[in-house]
């Protein structure tokens, strides 16, 4: 294998959005360590696919919201490839029941602050300080990290407080880590999607086809995974190397006021 291509970390990377980032960075010739919760037999078709493509893939079961686990999942990538060039912080759950504010509770606000918010967070500190060991070792390095938050960061759904709070949170945890980065050739960004077919919004089909249908998104249509992909692979490429902090919206005009 090459070991030139750059490594990049994907969590949540078996399904949905992060199948549809971890097919186009493959695609790009990036190496891939791809993170989930499922065990190995059940995510052996998708690794598989990936392969396909030419990439090397590892995959590193594990919860992010778990310390113990993103430790584990740090070491495999270390022993499998001995280097990391991007993170893409993935991985997420929304809000179970999608129970009206009023009627929240403290355990679903706390395992989905935890996923969403809480282990990427310090995902990025652990990814960030082996960055800035590579940087310091070779001068020519560069990092990418990309975090995928939602359009529910800025649009209100008081059936998902705790879902929409983690998201807006994404942003300033975005600028936090460019800011802290910047110094060290790491650029960091945040990607922020839309309506997306995926295992999330499958119980929303039927609401979310008939408010496409009535004009709610520019381009008429559903957004795909691969949408998403090719965002972050554009970044992944450094397209955009005097953007870091900035948020990339991949919504089909959702977020356009119109009269």
């Amino acid at each position: 294998m090459d070991d030139r291509r750059p490594v990049a970390l994907i969590t949540g990377g078996t399904r949905g959005i992060g199948l549809g980032i971890a097919r186009e960075l493959a695609a790009g010739g990036c190496r891939l360590a791809v993170n989930g919760l499922r065990p190995d037999a059940e995510v052996a078709s998708v690794l598989d696919s990936l392969e396909q493509t030419g990439a090397e893939i590892c995959y590193c079961r594990g919860d992010i919201a778990s310390s113990e686990d993103r430790q584990a999942i740090l070491e495999q990538v270390r022993d499998r490839f001995k280097a990391l060039h991007v993170l893409v912080n993935n991985a997420g759950i929304t809000s179970p029941g999608r129970r009206d504010i009023l009627e929240a509770d403290e355990e679903s606000f706390e395992r989905v602050l935890a996923v969403n918010l809480q282990g990427p967070f310090f995902l990025t500190q652990a990814c960030a300080r082996w960055m800035i060991e590579q940087q310091e070792a070779d001068p020519a390095y560069r990092g990418t990290v990309v975090n995928i938050s939602s359009v529910s960061g800025d649009v209100v759904s008081v059936g998902r407080g705790d879902y929409c709070l983690s998201k807006s949170a994404t942003r300033m945890a975005t600028r936090l880590w460019a800011v802290r980065m910047a110094p060290h050739g790491v650029s960091v960004y945040e990607v922020q999607p839309g309506i997306i077919h995926s295992d999330m919004t499958a119980g929303v089909t039927e609401k979310y086809d008939r408010l496409i249908a009535e004009g709610l998104t520019v381009e008429g249509r559903w957004g795909e995974p691969e949408d998403v992909g090719r965002a972050v692979a554009m970044l992944v490429r450094g397209d955009l190397p005097y953007a870091t902090g900035q948020v990339l919206t991949i919504d089909g005009g959702l977020m356009i006021q119109r009269l």
